[in-house]
């Protein structure tokens, strides 16, 4: 049901890009690839598990409205969430022993690693348009989403809120029939520990690194980076100072 959570996030990107027909044609590509990670899956459990096959009303539960959002702190969320998904992916593919899910679950890693690397792309266009508007808001989204270990629940854009008038079943994980189905997974199944949360950190921090020329070895310097950008971003939005009378 978690991927099948892309058509209410491809509905917004569609609504809220409107101008940029470039990316609403990606943003069809990665919708059918999605979808098609969350068909695959279910095709899984219906061959072998079929009690846990979701009913069409628990999948049409997830769909429902997001709330307009600043695009490129949404672009930035949803690239830290493509890297976060690919090391969950690639976790349970160690973890599972099954030959056929251990497959899909390789194959899935891929596709979000895919993902990833068009996002970045659309990220360094930002850059080159909107300069430091745009780096002060990936600093941003890039410290909360490498800042896991401090929340209760995993950082993924399913678990954020995104209505403010359903709330609190404003999360994609809130409308599950489980909603605490994610933590169980990666917690008491998958096992994804402190080292596996380690290396989503530092390969968001890397990309950031590579995008913004600049090198962050913590969330610290991340975040001490994005107070001096946001600060340029301010003091810009001032504008010059008016010459003082002679």
């Amino acid at each position: 049901i978690t991927e099948w959570a892309a058509l209410p996030a491809t509905e917004m990107f569609l609504r809220d890009n409107r101008d940029d027909s470039d990316f609403s044609a990606f943003m069809s590509v990665w919708f059918f690839e999605e979808q098609k990670h969350s068909l695959v899956l279910m095709e899984y459990l219906r061959r072998f598990r079929p009690d846990l096959v979701p009913s069409e009303a628990e999948l049409h539960e997830v769909r429902f409205e997001f709330d307009p959002a600043p695009a490129l702190e949404t672009l930035m969320l949803h690239f830290c969430g493509e890297i976060r998904l690919n090391h969950w992916y690639r976790r349970a593919a160690e973890w599972h022993t099954e030959p056929v899910i251990k497959a899909i679950y390789e194959t899935l890693a891929r596709d979000e690693a895919r993902h990833g690397g068009a996002y970045l792309r659309y990220m360094k266009r930002a850059l080159q348009k909107f300069g430091d508007e745009a780096k002060a808001a990936f600093a941003k989204v890039g410290v909360l989403m490498a800042s896991a270990r401090r929340t209760a629940q995993a950082l993924h854009p399913t678990n954020l809120h995104v209505n403010v008038k359903l709330f609190p079943r404003d999360t994609i994980q809130s409308r599950l029939p489980n909603p605490e189905w994610l933590e169980q997974w990666l917690d008491r199944q998958i096992q994804f520990d402190a080292v596996w949360e380690n290396k989503v950190v530092e390969r968001i921090l890397h990309n950031l690194s590579l995008l913004m020329e600049r090198s962050f070895a913590s969330v610290q310097e991340l975040n001490r980076y994005r107070k001096e950008v946001a600060a340029l971003v301010a003091a810009a939005a001032k504008g010059p100072l008016a010459p003082r009378p002679a």
